[in-house]
This record gives structure tokens, sequence and C-alpha cells, in this order.
């Protein structure tokens, strides 16, 4: 099952990155760049993995590095109960 945003989250794109909402209570977070393109990656469908590489091409950080980041986006993002899988 593809990674999704849980019901009642909502995310607008915004020039420093991206924003979620979470409608039930009230609070927001707001995603730098390289953040926004690792959710958005998942959301596509992407693996951890392809997400990962994605950010190698786009950033200038290596493939350790980029899974280290994945990870711990997608940790957080699970955390704050944000995301569903």
């Amino acid at each position: 099952m593809p990674l999704t945003l849980r019901p009642g989250v909502l995310m607008a794109d915004t020039e420093y990155g991206s924003t979620l909402l979470d409608q039930r209570s009230g609070e927001y977070w707001t995603l730098n760049p390289t953040a926004a393109a690792v959710l958005r990656a998942l959301l596509d469908g992407r693996s951890a993995r392809q997400a990962a590489t994605a950010l190698t091409g786009e950033y200038d950080v290596g493939p350790e590095e980029a899974e280290e980041d994945v990870a711990r986006i997608l940790g957080e993002l699970r955390a704050a109960r944000l995301v569903a899988e």
C-alpha cells in the first residue's frame, strides 16, 4: 500500500517547501524543500530508496546521507501521525 496523507491532513506547496495542516488538531508543519521533495516522492508511490535516489540527483548529497534523510523525514511524519500506509 502506498503512503498517503492521513485523512484530514492537507498539503500546500509554498515558495519555501510545503505546509501540512492537520484539520482535526489545527496544528501545521512546514517542510523545507528537501522534506517536501521526499514527501512528494513517497506520495507518488516511490519507495524510500527511490526517494533517496531522487534526492541525490536534485541536491548535493551522497546516497548514504540521502537514505538517512529520507528515513528521518519519514519517521517524523509517522511520529506526527500525518501519513498513513
